[in-house]
């Protein structure tokens, strides 16, 4: 009885800290993430965290207490302030479930040093001068897929799927000059389900990372039940299989494991073997995946809005008639093509593929946060959905697909400069993805 009672009273205790004394206390927010990361998890597990998101800033404002310690900010100096050049903050331990032990991990790596050092040493395999080297790979998925496209013509298909299957290949031709032939196939070998299974996975218990390293800790004693372990495993494996296979048969081709083993030629220490592998599986995990999604929002959006397809298609119509469009469309030609790149900034506005926030660690001596001090070690983060649907930045009409608010007369009042500044989908600053300008040309 009495430990009943006690137990009640420290209850009682943590719960009145949490809501009244806290640091964080008068940050409005949904009660019981005040007092549990469970909320948190539970929305994680749910995949509905970022109309979560949206849904809160509109009711509480621009800051939101989404857990014990950790807020969500839509304040735009606040973005600035935590993502900009020369921040000191720090990628929380979120990350750390998704680089379990790999040492090389430029998603993942929260030391700003080391990440500084490991992305020095490969960034010019995903430069913008790479993707002149890259294009030609990149062009025969862009055929084997029309081919297919030709061959189903009056058939019903899944087209989310087919995006998948190109998005993969293209990294088999781009990384290992050789597609993985899913195309071919019109099927996968199982690594979407892998894929899924460890971005779910992550997604929640990187909200309690103490319990994947206890996972990690009795993996030999009880198996293993977590979904990211394939990130660190299976799928490993199969790049390692990959890049095995590529250095045997050789190649002429400048593709980016090319590049990678270069690097590793001239820094054995600092990158070795199994930080090529790292990237390799990188590139297989992110790099399918997330341009997967962005070209479904593409293609979602220009079907549930005809008169923005009919632009587009006009477009690609006057320029063909022009001259001006090879075949397939090359990435300088897609560059000058004003409404598309409107189009696809657009569709990725609405839709970015990350739906969570970039959650990041506040320095020691915390931080004014839009008028509020955030303490030191507390969590902070903009989720890309709701800084997408920012009003000051992209109008009173965010939720509605309009490409031309990216167009010309946008660079002429003034605004486009902002709506680029607090555009999200490839995150932002020092820690922008690497691979942006290749899923641009893909897409």
């Amino acid at each position: 009885m009495f430990l009943v009672g006690l137990l009640i009273a420290l209850s009682a205790c943590y719960t009145i800290y949490q809501l009244y004394f806290h640091p964080l206390a008068s940050i409005p927010g949904p009660f019981w993430a005040k007092l549990s990361r469970l909320w948190m998890t539970k929305h994680s597990w749910d995949g509905d965290m970022s109309v979560t998101m949206i849904a809160l800033h509109q009711k509480y404002g621009s800051l939101v207490r989404t857990g014990p310690n950790e807020v969500s900010v839509s304040d735009l100096g606040a973005i600035k302030t935590i993502y900009g050049a020369g921040t000191r903050f720090r990628k929380s331990d979120w990350y750390s479930v998704w680089q379990g032990h790999r040492k090389f991990d430029l998603f993942a790596e929260r030391d700003e040093k080391v990440h500084a050092s490991q992305r020095r040493l490969i960034s010019r395999a995903y430069a913008m001068e790479s993707l002149k080297d890259l294009e030609p790979y990149v062009n025969n998925a862009v055929n084997v897929f029309l081919d297919n496209m030709a061959e189903r013509q009056s058939q019903i298909i899944d087209m989310g799927k087919w995006v998948q299957l190109f998005a993969f290949d293209v990294i088999g031709e781009i990384t290992f000059s050789k597609p993985f032939g899913f195309m071919d196939a019109a099927n996968d070998d199982g690594s979407f389900a892998q894929i899924e299974g460890a971005l779910k996975s992550a997604a929640w218990i990187g909200q309690i990372p103490g319990l994947y390293w206890l996972h990690d800790t009795l993996m030999p004693y009880i198996g293993n039940h977590l979904g990211i372990t394939a990130r660190h495993g299976s799928l490993r494996q199969f790049a390692l299989r990959e890049v095995t296979a590529r250095q045997e048969r050789g190649t002429d081709r400048k593709d980016i494991l090319s590049k990678l083993l270069a690097t590793h030629a001239e820094n054995p220490e600092t990158f070795d073997h199994n930080a090529v592998t790292s990237m390799a599986t990188s590139n297989i995990f992110a790099g399918s995946d997330t341009t997967a999604i962005s070209t479904r929002a593409i293609i979602y959006y220009l079907l549930k809005n005809p008169e923005s397809k009919a632009k587009l298609v006009e477009e690609i119509d006057n320029r063909r008639k022009q001259g001006k469009l090879s075949s397939p469309v090359s990435l300088a030609e897609a560059d000058r093509m004003p409404y598309l790149q409107a189009v696809m900034y657009e569709a990725l506005r609405l839709h970015p593929a990350v739906g969570m926030s970039l959650p990041r660690k506040t320095p020691e001596g915390g931080a004014n946060i839009a008028g509020q001090h955030i303490p030191g070690g507390a969590v902070i983060g903009a989720n890309p959905w709701v800084i997408h649907r920012n009003e000051e930045v992209y109008g009173h009409d965010v939720e509605n697909f309009r490409p031309e608010r990216w167009l010309a007369k946008a660079k002429e009042e003034g605004s486009y400069g902002d709506m680029q500044r607090f555009f999200f989908a490839f995150g932002s600053g020092a820690r922008m993805c690497l691979g942006r300008n290749i899923s641009w040309m893909e897409m």
